[in-house]
C-alpha cells in the first residue's frame, strides 16, 4: 500500500506582489542560487539601466526542479505558438 499524497494548499502572503521582469541575473554559491529580477531599460544606444527589485534564493535542488518546469513549459509554449527566438543572443550581456 502506497502512502497517500498530502493535500497541498497554496496561499499568497499579505506582502505578495505581482511584478514584471525583463532582466534576470543569476549568482551561484555552494549552498544556493540567487535569482535577481529587475527591469531593463535601454536609455541610449550605449546605455542600459537595470533596476533590480527582487532577489530570490533557492537551493540547488529547487533550481534544478525549476529548470525542469521551465523546460517543460517553454516546450509547450513553443508547440502552441512557435519557436521563441532570443534577441540579442544569450551571452551578449543582457541574458545572464
Amino acid at each position: 500500500m502506497q502512502p497517500s499524497q498530502p493535500k497541498i494548499v497554496v496561499a499568497k502572503s499579505e506582502d505578495y506582489r505581482d511584478n514584471y521582469a525583463n532582466s534576470v541575473q543569476i549568482r551561484v554559491s555552494l549552498w544556493d542560487f540567487v535569482l535577481m529580477f529587475g527591469k531593463l531599460d535601454q536609455v541610449a544606444s550605449d546605455t542600459v539601466n537595470i533596476e533590480n527589485f527582487q532577489g530570490i534564493y533557492v537551493s540547488p535542488q529547487q533550481a534544478k526542479a525549476l529548470l525542469g518546469l521551465l523546460q517543460q513549459n517553454v516546450s509547450q509554449y513553443e508547440s502552441a505558438f512557435g519557436e521563441i527566438r532570443l534577441e540579442p543572443k544569450a551571452g551578449s550581456g543582457f541574458i545572464q
